[in-house]
């Protein structure tokens, strides 16, 4: 029992305290852009490549780890773009749906995994964030830029993704693990950035939470979330199975794919012409969902 507090207590409390101290404490919008600049471009990208250079390349199975997540996303893409026609909606909210359904808080599983599978659930932590962003990054940007006035531009998609800060750490994290590691000394600076990650980053969502909005389209919040929290993550499970995957590989990647939408969506949903109101309120609901799905997901990776 203890094990679960640990690992749920604080990720939700931190939640909850970014948006006490945005509400009350810390309200210039700056202070929390600085933050998320900094999780986003040292502190996440310092906490993968610790993660990833201690790992043997060798014994990992990235490569069903690949087939269950790519697969479970292009099902999820399906799934989201039939649920917004479902509800007859607007190519804006379309893209929010979309996003509901198949980003992902990367920073609330590595919290988790952290707390219940340890260093092993972390590296794999951060393998699959490897394999999901520039697969969700794409698909995202195919998606708005298909449906607006814009045109798709395949060398700025492709510089997007790979100028990721997140897929550079997993390539130098791999690359690292090949050479033996981080050079002695650098490992603890390393280590203790990519710990500050989760507490600054958790914060950071909670702050970018909001109760506004929560009573827009209840229907597609409520569809979006069902989606995300178990359609979605039931899909992963059966794919891991599918292709032979271990228990430990399995658990990190259902949990990823059970996690809510990112805190970002919302900055996309602005900055590409998506409906910013619905995609703010598909970010709320589906956290507020999550504090009881998460806990049941767990519960049921960790069977034997």
């Amino acid at each position: 029992m203890t094990h679960w507090l640990d690992a749920f207590v604080p990720v939700f409390g931190l939640l909850a305290l970014g948006t006490l101290l945005r509400r009350r404490l810390l309200r210039e919008d700056a202070i929390w852009a600085g933050i998320e600049k900094l999780v986003f471009w040292v502190l996440l990208p310092s906490l993968i490549v610790s993660a990833l250079s201690t790992m043997r390349l060798a014994e990992l199975p990235v490569g069903g780890l690949a087939g269950t997540i790519w697969g479970a996303l292009l099902a999820g893409t399906a799934l989201s773009l039939l649920l917004a026609r479902a509800f007859g909606a607007a190519h804006p909210a379309t893209t929010s749906i979309l996003q509901g359904g198949i980003r992902f808080n990367n920073l609330m599983g590595f919290a988790i995994a952290g707390a219940i599978w340890g260093p092993p659930g972390i590296a794999l932590c951060a393998i699959c964030t490897g394999l999901i962003v520039p697969m969700v990054q794409t698909i995202t940007t195919l998606v708005f830029a298909l449906g607006g006035e814009g045109r798709v531009r395949p060398g700025r998609l492709l510089r997007q993704v790979l100028l990721n800060p997140l897929i550079i750490a997993c390539a130098l994290g791999f690359l690292l693990s090949l050479l033996g590691g981080l050079p002695a000394g650098l490992n603890p600076a390393v280590r203790a950035l990519g710990q500050a990650s989760v507490a600054l980053g958790l914060l950071c969502v909670g702050a970018a939470l909001t109760l506004k909005g929560l009573g827009d389209r209840p229907g597609v919040q409520l569809a979006t979330a069902v989606l995300k929290l178990a359609v979605v993550p039931l899909m992963t499970l059966a794919l891991a199975r599918l292709l032979g995957l271990e228990a430990l590989p399995t658990a990190i990647a259902v949990l990823l794919m059970a996690l809510p939408t990112a805190a970002t969506s919302y900055v996309m949903a602005r900055a590409m012409g998506g409906d910013a109101p619905l995609m703010a309120a598909i970010t709320t609901s589906e956290h507020a969902v999550s504090i009881l799905t998460l806990p049941v997901w767990v519960w049921l990776l960790s069977q034997p």
